[in-house]
């Protein structure tokens, strides 16, 4: 699996398409470079560009970006609502799979090198580049703007990580730099820009100053009026969407709105959007409206929904979502074969896929089937009463279904790791120990992901009982194999974990293992009979 990279460099023009295309045009064409979005705005007078690709290949897109730029922006002319520094105003790496921080701080030292001496302009680094407190932050390096660097450049507190300490006029600076995932996300208000801006400050992190901090940690902000849509909008900046999700601080948004008796017309994220982000606000509104939404497809559609992202444009799912735009990150993922392919993979003469990676994909097959008979009950007329009970235990199934595909392919990347433990070398004593050590380490890896398979299908047996007491009979053929499926899987778990610890020279964990396995064959036997007696007795009634 490579090092992918994303690269969000915000450009300061807006309004000349020519700009923004050629722009855009030097980062596409830049090998190993994939350009994801392009997200103008007029009354910004500003470009998010978006792209992806390896570290070398995301810092020569960025590179190729800053030199069209660098012909065709002149910083002594700009205008705009959002505050800005320079022509290639911030340039952020951002680590995506494979790839550490540090990594990417190498690749934002490597584009302040080249930037100014290819271009002789100044460059600041922010974020985890800075290794200065007092200019970590972008709001730090950018205080005053562009008219006031004329005079903060020269001094030595201020003088750049790169490039002249000299006024640049026609480009100003740059602040390059590494951080997490950052959403860029504006609520609509029919307002003024300054009730927008009110709103900002009451719940940005640092408020209006630090006598009176806002509401939200994770979140900078400001208001602004958009002069294309004749409307203002609370414009933030949220640096962590664990810590402030999205629907957060749009309900934030929506609560002092009202109190100032102000409407919200939608809201709009800018650029790309992890998947996760969206799940968040889905998850939210289900919980607190009390729905029943299983399918990620659907509960995109509903975050989509409850806040208005497609207000002003489309909000088209496959173009927004990181995930989607990225492709399937599973390059030769088992769950992503075709049946067939599947099975002929697990009857070649390899030895992986295995026992493993079937007894996941029974049991995954078994939650399946236990998801499709909730689904076969719920919401039909004849079974309306069971729809609170129905409500309760389908997310049960769905999620262990969910849970348990990876496992599949957990298995088989385990057992590659034993085995690429023994061919180690063992030349020596010290090798020998080595590899001695990755042996040990590799079969206890290997009893994770059947352990893992046990403990989520022995979860069910509750949830799949009341399921039998209460389902549409029609489908009772369906849970019986889906449960017959459940009790094999954790038989077949229960035969990787023991040929694993045959080679365990733990003792405590070994002893430890076997007895919890052997426990889990009971549960599983147990359950399975609860299931196949609740459904023999309604069948007799």
């Amino acid at each position: 699996m490579h090092q992918v990279v994303e690269c969000v460099p915000n450009f300061s023009e807006g309004r000349d398409q020519k700009v923004i295309d050629a722009i855009a045009t030097a980062i596409r064409d830049t090998v190993g470079c994939t350009l994801l979005d392009v997200d103008p705005g007029a009354s910004t007078n500003r470009t998010v560009y978006t792209f992806v690709g390896d570290p070398e290949a995301v810092v020569k897109g960025a590179l190729n970006g800053a030199k069209a730029a660098h012909r065709l922006i002149d910083m002594a002319v700009h205008k705009g609502e959002h505050p800005r520094l320079g022509a290639m105003d911030v340039c952020p790496f951002i680590p995506v799979r494979d790839i550490t921080v540090a990594e990417c701080v190498s690749c934002a030292k490597q584009l302040g090198h080249l930037l100014a001496s290819e271009l002789d302009v100044p460059v600041y680094l922010y974020g985890a580049a800075s290794s200065r407190d007092y200019r970590k932050t972008v709001a730090q390096i950018r205080a005053g703007e562009y008219e006031a660097l004329a005079t903060r450049i020269k001094t030595a507190e201020w003088e750049p990580d790169f490039g002249p300490s000299n006024f640049v006029p026609q480009w100003g600076a740059t602040m390059v730099g590494v951080r997490q995932f950052l959403i860029a996300y504006n609520v609509n208000l029919i307002a003024t820009k300054e009730q927008a801006h009110r709103i900002a400050l009451n719940i940005r992190e640092r408020g209006r100053g630090k006598s009176e901090p806002g509401r939200l940690p994770a979140v900078q902000g400001m208001g602004w009026w958009l002069e294309e849509a004749n409307m203002a909008q609370v414009s933030l900046n949220l640096t962590d969407h664990d810590v402030t999700p999205i629907h957060l601080a749009y309900e934030e948004v929506c609560k002092d709105a009202a109190a100032l008796s102000l409407p919200v017309v939608g809201s709009e994220i800018v650029g790309l959007v992890p998947l996760r982000a969206l799940l968040q606000v889905a998850e939210f509104y289900i919980k607190r409206d009390g729905l029943l939404v299983l399918e990620e497809g659907q509960k995109v559609r509903l975050a989509i929904s409850k806040l208005g992202l497609s207000s002003l444009k489309p909000f088209v799912p496959k173009e927004r979502v990181i995930e989607y735009r990225l492709g399937s990150t599973s390059s030769g993922s088992l769950v992503r074969l075709p049946t067939e392919s599947f099975v002929r993979a697990v009857g070649a003469r390899t030895p992986a896929p295995g026992g493993g990676s079937v007894a996941a994909l029974l049991a995954a097959l078994g939650a399946a089937l236990g998801t499709m008979v909730g689904q076969m009950t719920y919401g039909k007329r004849q079974f309306e009463p069971l729809d609170a009970t129905i409500r309760q235990l389908l997310p049960i199934v769905h999620d262990a279904m969910n849970n348990l595909l990876p496992l599949v392919d957990a298995d088989a990347a385990t057992f590659k790791q034993y085995m690429d433990a023994l061919k180690l070398p063992k030349r020596t004593a010290e090798e020998e120990a080595v590899r001695d050590q990755a042996l040990q380490e590799g079969l206890l890896k290997a009893t994770q992901v059947p352990y893992s398979v046990v403990k989520e299908v022995n979860y069910l047996w509750p949830t799949l009982v009341q399921l039998a007491r209460v389902c549409n009979m029609g489908t009772a053929s369906d849970l019986q194999v889906g449960a017959r499926c459940l009790e094999t899987s954790v038989w077949g778990a229960y035969y990787n974990v023991a040929i694993n610890l045959q080679g365990l020279r733990d003792t405590a964990r070994k002893e430890e293992l076997e007895t919890e396995m052997k426990e889990a064959v009971r549960v599983a036997q147990e359950g399975l009979q609860m299931v196949l007696s609740a459904l023999a007795q309604r069948k007799n009634e």
